[in-house]
Parts: structure tokens; C-alpha cells; sequence
């Protein structure tokens, strides 16, 4: 898979693959227009909505109503020691539709853990940047 990063102008940022565009922005304090998410929130989204694909994915294979049904992701922060933050914990809650059977409640849990998002930050790929004249 090959990605095209673009830059329509100001702060804007865009990710071109597949027939498809996303375009980031930074916000006004960042010096961008606050258009679009940053990067990072992207990134950030990207975690829950994995994990929430395969939540909504057992519910419609097991034909349960999923009125009601939400991913709550709180993420926490700490600062190292020479004082940058760090996404330090992802939470995500599950919030369970009405009339969710109960002998499901552990499974759904597993099929959100197996999110791919959240398997490649468990074993990280490598980086490799070079730089070249166009």
C-alpha cells in the first residue's frame, strides 16, 4: 500500500490512497485554520472506531439491535520526566444496548481487543525515513 501526503495550503495536510483524501489541519493556536482534525486526532479516532467496527460487527452477526449501542474512550496523559506528555492509557467502554444477553458480555469484550489498531501499537512496525529529490 502506498500513501501520497499533499499540501493544499496553510497547516492543511493530506493523505492520499485508495481513491481517497484525508485531509488534517492544525488548529488557530497551531497556526492552521482548525478545519479539520490534527493528525493525532485522527489517530486518536482510529482506536475507538477499530475497536467499534468489531463491536457493531459481532452485534449484526448475531442479529443483536444495536439502538443503544456506544464505545466510550477515555484517554489519560502523563508527562515524562523531561516534561512532554504522553498518552500514558486507553480505556474503552463498552455501553450495551438494552436487552444485550449477558452470556455476551465477555466476548464482546475480547472481539474489541482484537482491533488492529490497537495490535500494531502492541508490536510497532519499524520507521524507516529517507528523504529524496522529487
Amino acid at each position: 500500500m502506498e500513501m501520497k501526503i499533499t499540501f493544499p495550503g496553510g497547516k492543511k495536510v493530506t493523505a492520499e490512497f485508495n481513491g481517497r483524501s484525508i485531509t488534517t489541519d492544525q488548529p488557530l493556536a497551531g497556526g492552521g485554520e482548525g478545519s479539520a482534525p490534527t493528525p493525532f486526532d485522527y489517530f486518536l479516532a482510529s482506536i475507538g472506531t477499530c475497536a467499534g467496527i468489531y463491536v457493531l460487527s459481532f452485534c449484526q452477526e448475531r442479529q443483536i439491535a444495536t439502538e443503544g449501542l456506544a464505545l466510550t474512550q477515555r484517554l489519560e496523559f502523563s508527562t515524562t520526566a523531561d516534561g512532554k506528555e504522553r498518552l500514558a492509557k486507553v480505556a474503552i467502554d463498552i455501553d450495551l444496548p438494552p436487552g444485550f444477553p449477558e452470556k455476551y458480555r465477555n466476548a464482546i469484550v475480547k472481539t474489541a481487543e482484537l482491533c488492529t489498531v490497537k495490535k500494531v501499537l502492541m508490536d510497532p512496525p519499524e520507521f524507516v525515513i529517507t528523504a529524496r529529490k522529487a
